[in-house]
C-alpha cells in the first residue's frame, strides 16, 4: 500500500488537516466516504488515513514503524481492502460479509481496525445491505473508509451514516504548477485540464497518452459520423483497442460543451451527475446531447468492469446519431 503519495498531492492537504484535526481531539470518525471524480487520488488518500490510523509514530504516518513498514509491504494484519474484482461489474456481497467477519476479530496489533471500499458505488444490493449494518454498529478501535465518485449509485443509506470528504480540483494555477514540477518543465496544460474536469493526474494521463493526437482523431471520427460516413462497428472496435475510457472522457467533454453553447452557457462542465432539465429546456436536439452524455458517463463508471467494451462502445456511438442530427 503506496500510503506516501498523498503527501505529493496538495490538494489533498485540507481533507488531511482535517482528519489531523479530528485525530488530535479524539473525534476521528469511525466511518468517512471519500467523493471524488476520476484524477484527484480518492484512493491515496484512503491509504494514507489507513497509514495515518495504524501509524505507532509520534508524526503519522511517520513510514518507519512497524505499522507502516507492514502497510507498505501489503501485509498489514489490521487492514483490509475491498474493490472490484476482475471481469466483475459489482462488489459483491461475499467480498462484503469476509470483510465484516475480519472487522470483527480482535485487532492482531491491538490497536485499530481498517477496512476500505474503493469505488463503494459498485456495491450490490445485498453487499450494501450486509454493509450498512456494520455502519450503524461498528466493532471497537474499527475505521471505514468508502471511497466512490459522486454519483446516484450509492445508497443514502450508507452515504448518510458517513463523514463526508468531498474532494474538488485545485485552482488551474494550482493544478498547472503541480503539473510542470512532475513533468520537469512548463507546458501548455490547459486542454488536459479542460478535458480532465482539473483533475491533475488524468490531465497528466491525458498528456502522456498523446492529447492532441488524440483530440484531431476524435473530431474526425465525429465529422465522419455525422455525415453517415463512417462503419459504427468498426469504430467501436477501434476505440476498444485504443484507450476507450480517455475517448469517453474526451466525448463528455465534447458533448458538454455543446450543450452549454446550445443553452447559452459558457465555460466547462464536467460531473458525474445525470443531468436533469426542465421540460422548456428540453429541446429535441439538447435532450439527445444530454441522454448520450449520462450514456457516455454511465460507460465510464462501469468502463472497469468485466463488461465487453466493443459491443458498449458501438451501443454508445448508436446511441449518439440523434445528437449528431443522423
Amino acid at each position: 500500500m503506496n500510503f506516501t503519495r498523498a503527501d505529493s498531492l496538495p490538494w489533498l492537504r485540507e481533507a488531511q488537516d482535517r482528519l489531523r484535526r479530528a485525530a488530535a481531539s479524539n473525534r476521528l470518525p469511525h466511518s468517512m466516504l471519500f467523493l471524488s471524480v476520476a484524477g484527484l487520488g480518492a484512493a491515496d488518500l484512503a491509504a494514507w488515513t489507513t497509514a495515518f490510523t495504524l501509524c505507532a509514530g509520534e508524526r503519522r504516518p511517520c513510514g518507519i514503524c512497524a505499522s507502516c513498514k507492514l502497510l507498505a509491504a501489503d501485509s498489514h494484519p489490521d487492514a483490509y481492502v475491498v474493490r472490484l474484482e476482475e471481469d466483475s461489474q459489482q462488489i459483491k456481497v461475499d467480498q462484503v460479509r469476509g470483510l465484516i467477519d475480519a472487522l470483527a476479530l480482535k485487532s492482531y496489533r491491538g490497536a485499530y481496525k481498517v477496512g476500505v471500499i474503493e469505488g463503494a458505488e459498485a456495491l450490490n444490493a445485498s453487499g450494501a445491505n450486509a454493509f450498512l449494518k456494520t455502519l450503524e454498529e461498528p466493532t471497537r478501535d474499527t475505521v471505514l473508509i468508502l471511497t466512490a465518485t459522486p454519483t446516484h449509485r450509492l445508497p443514502p443509506t450508507i452515504a448518510s451514516r458517513c463523514l463526508r470528504l468531498n474532494l474538488r480540483p485545485p485552482p488551474p494555477a494550482a493544478a498547472c504548477a503541480w503539473l510542470d514540477a512532475q513533468a520537469g518543465a512548463a507546458k501548455d496544460w490547459g486542454p488536459a485540464l479542460a478535458m480532465a474536469g482539473g483533475a491533475p493526474l488524468l490531465a497528466a494521463e491525458l498528456e502522456r497518452e498523446g492529447l492532441s493526437e488524440l483530440d484531431a482523431d476524435m473530431r474526425d471520427s465525429l465529422r465522419r459520423m455525422a455525415a453517415n460516413a463512417i462503419d459504427i462497428t468498426l469504430l467501436a472496435e477501434r476505440w476498444a483497442k485504443s484507450n476507450p475510457v480517455l475517448r469517453v472522457t474526451w466525448l463528455e467533454n465534447w458533448i458538454t460543451a455543446r450543450v452549454r453553447a446550445g443553452l447559452g452557457a459558457a465555460g466547462p462542465l464536467q460531473t458525474a451527475e445525470p443531468v436533469l432539465l426542465p421540460d422548456a429546456l428540453l429541446k429535441p436536439k439538447i435532450r439527445a446531447l444530454y441522454e448520450w452524455l449520462d450514456a457516455a458517463r454511465q460507460f465510464r463508471r462501469l468502463a472497469s468492469t468485466g463488461m465487453n467494451q466493443h459491443l458498449a462502445l458501438e451501443a454508445l456511438l448508436q446511441g449518439g446519431r440523434p445528437a449528431l442530427g443522423h
